[in-house]
């Protein structure tokens, strides 16, 4: 993956191109496939079901997105750990000055397009893959004929009679910065140096699961220019709260209500599931108020009030766990992140009574990039619980620790958030809310938790 371009933070458009240029870096679409060689992996035989849909993990060995040459458990940590820093960046900088985040602030992916699933688009139907994420607004598909793009087997709008371009007079046009409309449509076209993207902002049916969504917009990529940005595998579905994400097109079908559970990459059997409306949502859930925060208005906040390690609970500093709508500190849910990070005081806090707690005591303590919590040696760790207001997350050694291919080394994967941004956010992510499902309810201000194995 090429390095991302540096880029000042205090320029408002350099910041809007650097994030679509980073972006879009993940938007490219392979053949559903191609490498799917297990019985439970051919994913164009999956019937998902009413509103339901199956998620896979991007490195499952099922996925045809897996790497053909795999990387050492060190360098695939180490990879991991630098495309989480790229977004943790993005998500610690996203501070609004008004309450719609635009859409092309698209660095919400970055490069961590953990989880997957199959859409219809257009009609007739073309088979998609899409990487969910629960902090981004909008879905990002590069089309067919788009220059500078490495391949044909993007979306092709010339084979679908539904699909049209979305006019400049359009109310969806406002949320793009800087539209050009040389013609009728609602277009982008972004240069920095070098490289440059345009993109149009289209519409056409899409269909998840059983639900036809007639008119969904999205950005149509088109032009590619510059040796920076090579698109990889997938496109993108937006679960965020913004006014072009998945949730406010379909809000009449879903009424702004999701779950999700998130298989682990080492699992066949894909038992993880996105379930989209509020009929079918489990029954025995636990629920947190689910807070908004005007300076990042697509993120999912929650009140984080204490952390336990074993059965201690931790002395934290609240300012470092409070939710503030003034800075747009607080803590979120994020599906696209994939190891948990807590502000510098509150990881440290957590991180030495892990330490202490964990047997054999006399167990020497390494690093391994960001994580500065690794054991060359078998170790019993304690567990660690997140204390919401209204529920607890209690999470096991499965959700916890990465362990090396042979076994011998295992890291505590949760690390300290960057502090330099505008304010840091507490981000709960994937690894630790696998085998959870996580119940989005934005009509009753909730976020729900129940165990459910998803894997």
């Amino acid at each position: 993956m090429p390095t991302p371009f540096n880029i000042p933070s205090n320029t408002k458009a350099h910041n809007i191109m650097s994030s679509l240029v980073f972006f879009l870096q993940l938007l490219f679409i392979v053949p559903l496939a191609l490498g799917l060689n297990h019985p439970n992996c051919d994913l164009t035989k999956t019937q998902d079901q009413g509103s339901t849909l199956r998620i896979f993990h991007i490195d499952s060995p099922c996925s045809p997105f897996k790497s053909s040459s795999p990387l050492s458990w060190e360098a695939r940590v180490l990879k991991t750990l630098a495309q989480d820093q790229a977004r943790l960046q993005y998500l610690g900088n996203l501070v609004a000055k008004r309450s719609v985040v635009p859409i092309a602030s698209g660095r919400q992916m970055l490069q961590s397009t953990t989880y997957i699933v199959k859409a219809l688009i257009g009609t007739p139907a073309q088979s998609l893959l899409l990487a969910m994420d629960t902090s981004s607004d909008v879905a990002w598909i590069p089309c067919s004929g788009c220059v500078g793009c490495p391949s044909n087997t993007a979306f092709s709008p010339a084979k679908s009679t539904s699909f049209k371009n979305v006019s400049c007079s359009a109310p969806q046009c406002k949320q793009v910065p800087n539209p050009t409309c040389g013609g009728r449509a609602c277009s982008f076209n972004l240069t920095y140096g070098s490289s440059s993207i345009a993109a149009n902002l289209s519409q056409d049916t899409i269909r998840l699961a059983s639900d036809p969504i007639k008119a969904f917009t999205f950005g149509c990529v088109n032009k590619v220019a510059g040796g920076s940005t090579i698109p990889p595998p997938q496109g993108l579905l937006g679960l965020g709260r913004g006014p072009l994400s998945l949730m406010s097109q379909a809000q009449s079908i879903y009424k702004s209500t999701f779950s999700y559970c998130l298989p682990s990459f080492r699992s066949l059997a894909f038992s993880g599931s996105l379930r989209l409306g509020p009929t079918s949502q489990p029954l025995r859930v636990k629920y947190t108020p689910l807070l908004k925060n005007p300076r990042r208005s697509s993120l999912y906040y929650v009140n984080l009030v204490a952390i336990r390690v074993g059965r201690k609970v931790v002395d934290l500093p609240p300012a470092a766990i409070a939710f503030n709508p003034s800075t747009g500190a607080g803590t979120i849910f994020d599906s696209g992140t994939v190891y948990t990070r807590l502000a510098k005081p509150v990881y440290e806090a957590v991180r030495n009574e892990f330490r202490k707690r964990v047997k054999p005591h006399t167990a020497v303590v390494t690093s391994l990039g960001g994580f500065d919590t690794c054991y060359t040696e078998k170790v019993t760790v304690p567990t660690i619980t997140f204390m919401f207001k209204g529920v607890n997350m209690t999470l096991p050694a499965d959700n916890l620790m990465l362990h090396s291919t042979a076994g011998s080394r295992s890291c505590l994967a949760i690390a300290a958030a960057p502090e330099n941004v505008n304010s840091v956010v507490n981000v709960i992510a994937s690894m630790q809310q696998q085998n959870y499902r996580v119940l989005i309810d934005v009509p009753n201000g909730r976020l729900g938790l129940a165990r459910e194995r998803c894997s």
